[in-house]
């Protein structure tokens, strides 16, 4: 309640949605205890940006080198907090949510036809109330940073959500990457009015920007 009263606040101070992290806690973004949380933000508008912390649970399997905390352990968060909103009925029950996942939503984006063919196969071990579609369908429902690194990779984020789903990513100020505008101009099959789209177009429309005013 308090965190839906923050974004009430917040409104009232011209900030256009929050960041949050891919657990509470340890405990599920999806969890039922959150709804009030979802539900102001789908009233508000307001775009919720999920940036991930690791998996705690995992850090004597990341010891060692790689930075492995960090290189798997936070698109793997990314994804297991997505795929709950998915799997546990977030998305249906709050289909107006304006929800953009960092670096280009971990794993999920690239795995999405297994979660397909999962509920398909064990349909007992999926929502006890039906999704109101396939899994992958929802990547068409959620927004996405570019933070993927190569040409190829972002290709294949477009491929399997859309263009109109990305928005630019330079996860600044860390040195993750600084050529995010050549990243977007270098990937290969968009269409000009899809890599102005990314660059900004659909930023200004999910943060309520007037994109008149440059």
């Amino acid at each position: 309640d308090l965190a839906a009263q923050q974004l009430e606040d917040g409104k009232k101070l011209g900030l256009r949605g929050a960041a949050i992290g891919g657990n509470v806690n340890g405990e599920e973004i999806s969890s039922p205890r959150f709804d009030p949380f979802w539900a102001k933000a789908e009233e508000l508008g307001a775009l919720i940006f999920i940036h991930p912390q690791g998996v705690p649970e995992l850090q004597k399997r990341f010891q060692g080198n790689g930075y492995l905390n960090n290189v798997i352990g936070n698109p793997l968060e990314t994804t297991i907090a997505l795929s709950h909103l998915i799997f546990d009925g977030t998305l249906d029950r709050f289909p107006g949510l304006k929800i953009c996942a960092a670096h280009g939503g971990g794993y999920l984006p690239s795995y999405s036809a297994r979660s397909d063919h999962g509920c398909a196969t064990s349909p007992n071990d999926c929502s006890p109330t039906p999704l109101k579609k396939h899994p992958s369908e929802y990547l068409r429902q959620l927004y996405f940073d570019s933070l993927v690194f190569t040409p190829e990779a972002l290709r294949h984020l477009v491929a399997e959500c859309g263009a109109s789903q990305i928005v630019m990513g330079t996860d600044w100020p860390f040195p993750w990457t600084t050529t995010a505008v050549d990243h977007i101009l270098n990937a290969p099959g968009l269409s000009a009015d899809e890599r102005r789209a990314m660059l900004g177009g659909t930023a200004s429309k999910l943060l309520g920007i007037n994109s008149e005013h440059k």
